[in-house]
């Protein structure tokens, strides 16, 4: 629907008709003040301007005025204190954070026995150990079997004896 409304929107002066638009000329003329400058037209409707009504003045947090207790996570809490509910560390009629869901014992656990920085650090030695163990294992290790097997008469009535087609010696050239 607005798509119709932009492409059938008129300018001001088309849509007052030319008698309110030559009272508006004839009304600025009379008046000693300066002509203001005027400012581009767009060729689509200016948006709606948002403003504060009252219920946002009233009450800015939309929680119907709920005062929330300072955001603190229970985990940070004494666990030897004497709480009223020893699990999650909260007193009888104490005021819910209205974000109680992340901040109670309940939510996943913040883990500050470590760094950022340096849980980064111990991520790259790890990787640093695992290629250094890999170049370490490729000088060394071979690729060939440590005692090559040796088959009485070769493998040749087991690979269809003395006529059947040969496979391709190294060395002897392409097929």
């Amino acid at each position: 629907m607005l798509s119709r409304r932009v492409t059938t929107a008129r300018h001001l002066p088309q849509a007052l008709g030319a008698h309110a638009h030559a009272h508006a000329h004839a009304h600025l003329h009379t008046h000693p003040r300066p002509r203001p400058i005027p400012s581009p037209r767009l060729p689509f409707p200016q948006t709606q301007t948002r403003h504060l009504s009252q219920s946002d003045i009233e009450d800015p947090g939309q929680n119907g005025g709920y005062l929330n207790p300072p955001r603190e996570k229970r985990q940070f809490r004494d666990p030897y204190a004497d709480w009223w509910d020893k699990q999650e560390r909260r007193n009888y009629g104490e005021p819910l954070h209205e974000d109680n869901d992340l901040l109670s014992i309940m939510s996943p656990e913040e883990y500050t026995h470590t760094s950022p920085a340096r849980g980064f650090f111990q991520l790259g030695c790890f990787v640093a150990a695992v290629g250094a163990l890999a170049v370490v294992v490729r000088l060394f290790y071979e690729d060939k079997p440590s005692a090559p097997r040796v088959f009485p008469g070769g493998l040749e009535e087991e690979l269809g004896g003395p006529r059947a087609v040969r496979a391709r010696k190294p060395g002897e050239g392409q097929w």
